[in-house]
């Protein structure tokens, strides 16, 4: 009966999906005009990787994952920070989910040819909860990354606001500082500095309206703090080697923070295994008196 169940839902999803495939929603008519109205977005500055294998294989499912609204706003911001096309993403998911799919079922066809049976229970449910997993997995990854991406642009950001406000101290006018101080430092948070600067200079733009561009679609708030600085030094001739300063020795402070506290997270992670290992003893060394108490009964 269950495995009937499971079958129908599964089949009823499948003829949806298709469905939707053949005949795509139309978007309303406001959302369109919407679009024809508003004016063009600034190419991104954060560039773009090429997909791997996983994607070329789900490409086709690409329109049906669009159908269902995936991924949400927020997971493509996340995808823009490292530099993942959503295409490539939504790919991905769906050639993980039909692996996971796949999977027992090729393991069923291989034990057969042994003999050896499973049952018809067993490659559905555990093809269905694989393909969960796989689809579900692409995501976690991509916020993972860019949690490591953020974290590590922070880092690199701290720095830069140590040499622009060095190079500001001798004398240097901002446009100098802030290009001669990322051309010092090397890494991925430095390119992506080098990039926004660079787009400045190409498009006449001023250097501080591009970090603030980076930090939107980063997400980095103080990036965006360091280019509300820079633009009143800029505009209105304000000093602003004093803030930079702060600003600088604040984000260390808030790094050191979050620091100790992974590392205290880590530390009660730790204490879990231990934990159960302490129970399993008990539970070891328990067992011989509780079978002696029942069979006493």
């Amino acid at each position: 009966m269950i495995t009937a169940l499971i079958l129908g839902i599964g089949l009823g999803i499948g003829l949806w999906a298709v469905a939707v495939w053949v005949f795509p929603p139309r978007p309303a008519l406001g959302v369109v005009l919407g679009r024809l109205s508003a004016p063009p977005a600034p190419a991104p500055i954060v560039a773009a990787e090429d997909a791997g294998w996983a994607a070329c294989i789900g490409r086709p499912f690409i329109g049906l994952l669009r159908a269902f609204g995936l991924p949400g706003d927020r997971l493509s911001r996340d995808l823009a920070v490292i530099g993942r096309p959503v295409a490539a993403h939504l790919a991905e998911k769906a050639a993980l989910a039909i692996a996971g799919l796949l999977a027992p079922v090729l393991l069923q066809l291989l034990l057969m040819l042994a003999d050896v049976s499973l049952g018809v229970e067993f490659p559905v449910i555990a093809g269905l909860m694989l393909a969960v997993v796989g689809f579900v997995l692409p995501d976690l990854q991509a916020r993972s990354d860019v949690a490591k991406a953020r974290t590590g642009f922070r880092h690199a950001l701290s720095a830069y606001l140590d040499l622009v406000w060095i190079t500001l101290a001798g004398g240097a006018g901002v446009d100098s500082a802030l290009n001669d101080s990322v051309a010092v430092g090397r890494g991925w948070a430095f390119e992506q500095i080098r990039r926004a600067l660079d787009t400045a200079r190409l498009t006449r733009t001023t250097p501080w309206a591009s970090l603030r561009q980076l930090g939107e679609e980063l997400a980095v708030t103080e990036l965006a703090e360091l280019a509300a600085s820079v633009s009143l030094a800029g505009t209105e001739g304000a000093k602003v080697r004093a803030s930079l300063a702060a600003k600088a020795a604040a984000l260390r402070t808030h790094q050191i923070t979050d620091a100790e506290g992974d590392a205290i997270a880590a530390t009660e992670r730790m204490s879990l295994p231990v934990m159960l290992l302490f129970l399993g003893f008990l539970a070891f060394i328990a067992y011989p008196a509780l079978t002696q108490v029942l069979n006493g009964l």
